[in-house]
């Protein structure tokens, strides 16, 4: 059926009727001046969509000569549209003649820029899209440089975030992730790793437990459980015998357990006295490690003034150290050697005579209180700052647990105080009386008695350690950032349980 030309053949046939044609209202084209020439007749412009399309399928299938024989008053004469990016067997509207090159090399700098093509171009197919704009230039080599830069910046901090924040998990967690991955550390020491020197006091009557943490803080096993939980592992239920005991440091369970039962290693007429002690506490060990009955020892602290002490007690005045005495020597004997122990660590402290028992009872606070050498001289500025006349009216009493434990003969091993020992109406509580107790409360060593006299220098009017284990203490300024780190410490507490709290 031949096709009918009426406009309503095309939905949009009206719109193109009904639209101006900028050709006819351009003047120069509707009413050429007196002396321009008189050119060929314009083509027709096409007033429809339909038309349009009918006009370029004509022109495709014109021959090729007809389009390329450069006669400037044909349409298919005018310049050919700028190169597109598709091939041109794949452009109907850009055919290629015969003996021309396939593509032309667009070079803006060698020849004037090409007028735009209008819209009405891209409806007759006598341009492409591509001569409407051009198209952005590729990126630079130094724009590409500093965009890897940038993305290898992002991908650095990404790591790095994800580093740190593994770091800080496993450093927190360290322990429960072990426990969940089975990635536990061994318990002992390899075999081979022993060095050094340890000396170990065993008292009478100590078992496997005991014992195994007296191997620990000598740093002879590696963990506090380590020699207990290989006797029990192994069924094993050996006799003790008191006394000290030289031994390695870094040796396992097995190792150690051969060296106890060596009487080799049993140094003889010798005893070791930690740091902290009470007379009530050191006889004993002195006892076991000379053989010199407990009683002869018991009258031989009766009476401090023989040894030139004037004072009540020979509390903090039996200097903790390892000693070694002759056969024949006796209680009295011993005594004196730790009092004279005690006078050179006054007087290497340069502590005045008359200050001696003052600077005791100082520094035994300080032994008992503190747990790292360094927070031994930041205690005795808190005792120092508490018993300042600018803060008497402010606290008025010293408040240190271990005074008011041992008023009351309270030494379970804790921490924490007793109601009764808080409240107990005794001269070496400080929680009832002002300023320091009637004397000291423990024996200090040399590390004591030097803070002592060399207080650090700081505000500091609390402290609390928080962690039993490591011996981390938090000091503070005010009262509200004290009730701060009390709350941390039990919640420490309430983590470990059975740690002393």
């Amino acid at each position: 059926m031949p096709q009918s030309s009426s406009s309503f053949d095309d939905p949009f046939a009206d719109l193109f009727d009904k639209l101006p044609d900028p050709r006819r209202r351009d003047p120069q084209r509707e009413s050429p001046g007196e002396g321009a020439a008189a050119g060929p007749t314009e083509p027709e412009v096409p007033v429809s969509r339909r038309a349009a399309r009918e006009a370029a399928a004509r022109r495709a299938s014109a021959p090729v000569d007809d389009r390329a024989t450069g006669d400037p008053a044909t349409p298919e004469a005018a310049p050919a549209p700028a190169p597109s990016s598709r091939p041109a067997d794949e452009r109907p509207h850009l055919r290629t003649p015969e003996g021309a090159p396939a593509s032309r090399r667009r070079d803006d700098d060698a020849r004037p820029a090409a007028p735009r093509e209008s819209l009405e171009d891209l409806f007759t197919g006598n341009g492409t899209t591509e001569d409407h704009g051009t198209t952005p230039p590729p990126p630079t080599r130094r724009r590409r440089r500093v965009g890897g830069w940038i993305a290898f910046g992002v991908v650095l901090v990404l790591f790095g975030g994800l580093a740190g924040a593994g770091l800080y998990v496993w450093s927190t967690y360290e322990e429960q992730i072990r426990d969940v991955m089975g990635w536990q550390e061994p318990a002992d020491y390899e075999p081979g790793m022993a060095t050094g020197e340890a000396l170990v006091t065993i008292s009478s009557g100590d078992t496997g437990g005991p014992i195994s943490q007296s191997l620990f803080d000598a740093g002879v096993t590696k963990t506090p459980d380590a020699f207990y939980d290989m006797l029990v592992d192994t069924g094993q239920n050996p006799t003790f015998y008191p006394g000290v005991y030289q031994l390695q440091q870094m040796m396992t369970s097995e190792a150690a357990l051969e060296a106890l039962q060596n009487p080799e290693n049993k140094l003889e007429n010798s005893a070791l006295l930690p740091e902290g002690l009470t007379v009530e506490q050191s006889l004993p060990l002195l006892a076991e490690g000379t053989g010199i009955p407990l009683e002869d020892f018991e009258a031989a602290v009766a009476d401090p003034s023989q040894y030139g002490v004037s004072a009540d007690s020979l509390e903090g005045w039996l200097f903790p150290a390892m000693y070694t005495f002759d056969p024949d020597t006796t209680a009295a004997d011993v005594v004196q050697t730790m009092v004279d122990r005690a006078i050179v660590s006054l007087d290497a402290a340069g502590v005045p005579e008359e200050d001696r028992e003052e600077i005791l009872t100082i520094a035994s606070i300080i032994q008992r209180e503190a747990r790292e050498e360094d927070d031994f001289y930041k205690v005795s500025r808190v005792i120092q700052n508490r018993l300042a006349p600018d803060n008497e009216e402010t606290f008025g009493r010293l408040e240190m647990d271990s005074t008011a434990q041992y008023g009351i003969g309270e030494d379970d091993g804790t921490v924490s105080s007793s109601e009764e020992a808080l409240t107990d109406d005794n001269p070496w509580n400080t929680y009832v009386h002002p300023g320091l107790p009637i004397g000291p409360i423990a024996n200090p060593g040399d590390v004591a008695i030097d803070a002592a006299m060399n207080p650090a220098d700081g505000p500091w009017l609390y402290f609390v350690t928080v962690n039993l284990d490591t011996g981390e203490t938090v000091f503070t300024n005010t009262y509200a950032d004290h009730l701060v780190a009390v709350e941390q410490w039990r919640d420490w507490c309430s983590e470990n349980p059975d740690s002393g709290c």
